[in-house]
């Protein structure tokens, strides 16, 4: 019987700090209970692979030897993966596979870097290729800027792979050095509010604001040339920079540093078990997510404003990359039930649209069987 290898990653949430990734920044994420399962086996071929989207019931056929981006779809994560790990070294041969998982696409709970990290553990495994966790992570980062056109952050893979049941991570983009932090909400619990939509402006913006960041970046190291990314300037810094600026570019870098002042609060919120605390700082996040960053739209905004007066809601904001996905609230398990019937009739009534709630759990990040 040929050897078969399924790894299963996890998709992810983000407690706070989003768009900061890919300024060297921090972030406060955690894996969940919706994973991806990539399942691999030898072929006997020496370089032709054939990967079946289970959800989409499509196979993709490419040779290891010579294989090129397609126009778009789940097959570039494929190939960027395996594109990513023979750059590393991987010797690998003809393999096939099939994918298939609970990640919603679109959700803003990285069904993408699950998709990738899934299936660059289970090659590893195949192939008994030897590369440690934070190799792999990095190959299905690199497989998005190279392959997808997506200059993505780590903190999805990161989170998707190292996750741990009941603890959020404190990760510094920059060194890569992370904390766990339990996650104890007591009477709370964790809520997702899936719009169902994702604008088509997103993959676009999202490179659009890294350069804006970048542009930024440009002008305050001709003043301090010892900064190399957002995270090294303070927003009394950026402050003195507001007229050399243009008002986009300030607000996007004003969105990333106080974003990283955030998730440090968060942290101390957290340790300190001052939930209240956490929950403004979240409320804090989407207003300049909203407004500085323009990463959110009208459908999560409206859904985080049904939050505000309700007593029973500590925090809400838009999570991910924005332009639609997901909410995530702070609720009391009690209200849960009552609150997720309101928000989905005033979001039908709103936008003739159907809401899709997510109670989710943290759990640990990779397996393998």
């Amino acid at each position: 019987m040929k050897k078969q290898i399924i790894a299963h990653a996890s998709g992810r949430i983000n407690i706070i700090g989003e768009h900061t990734d890919y300024n060297d920044g921090f972030v406060l994420p955690a894996a969940i209970d919706k994973k991806s399962t990539f399942k691999v086996w030898k072929n006997g071929t020496e370089s032709t692979c054939n990967i079946l989207s289970e959800h989409f019931q499509i196979t993709h056929q490419f040779d290891l030897k010579d294989f090129q981006p397609v126009k778009s779809g789940w097959e570039n994560y494929v190939m960027g993966v395996v594109s990513e790990l023979q750059k590393l070294g991987a010797d690998l041969s003809g393999f096939d596979g099939s994918f298939d998982g609970t990640v919603p696409i679109g959700s803003g709970m990285s069904s993408s870097a699950a998709l990738e990290c899934s299936l660059a553990v289970a090659l590893n495994v195949l192939f008994d290729l030897g590369f440690d966790n934070w190799q792999l992570i990095k190959a299905s980062q690199m497989a998005e800027h190279h392959f997808v056109g997506i200059k993505c952050g780590i903190m999805d893979q990161f989170a998707s792979v190292m996750g741990r049941k009941n603890q959020v991570m404190l990760l510094d983009c920059r060194s890569l050095e992370f904390e766990y932090f339990p996650l104890e909400l007591g009477d709370y619990q964790l809520l997702l509010l899936d719009t169902n939509v994702s604008h088509s402006l997103a993959n676009s913006a999202y490179n659009e604001r890294r350069l804006q960041c970048e542009i930024g970046v440009k002008a305050l190291q001709q003043k301090y040339p010892t900064i190399v990314n957002l995270r090294d300037v303070s927003l009394v810094k950026l402050m003195g920079f507001k007229k050399k600026l243009s008002e986009v570019v300030y607000n996007r870098c004003k969105h990333v540093i106080s974003e990283d002042n955030r998730v440090l609060a968060a942290t101390k919120a957290l340790k300190a078990g001052k939930l209240d605390q956490l929950g403004e700082l979240i409320y804090e996040s989407h207003h300049s997510l909203q407004y500085n960053y323009e990463v959110s739209c009208k459908e999560l905004d409206f859904l985080v404003d049904l939050t505000r007066n309700e007593a029973n809601i500590l925090g809400s904001r838009m999570m991910g990359g924005g332009f639609g996905g997901c909410t995530i609230n702070i609720i009391k398990k009690d209200f849960v039930e009552e609150f997720i019937e309101k928000a989905a009739l005033a979001y039908q009534t709103k936008f003739d649209r159907t809401l899709t709630p997510y109670q989710v759990s943290i759990e640990d990040g990779i397996t393998v069987e």
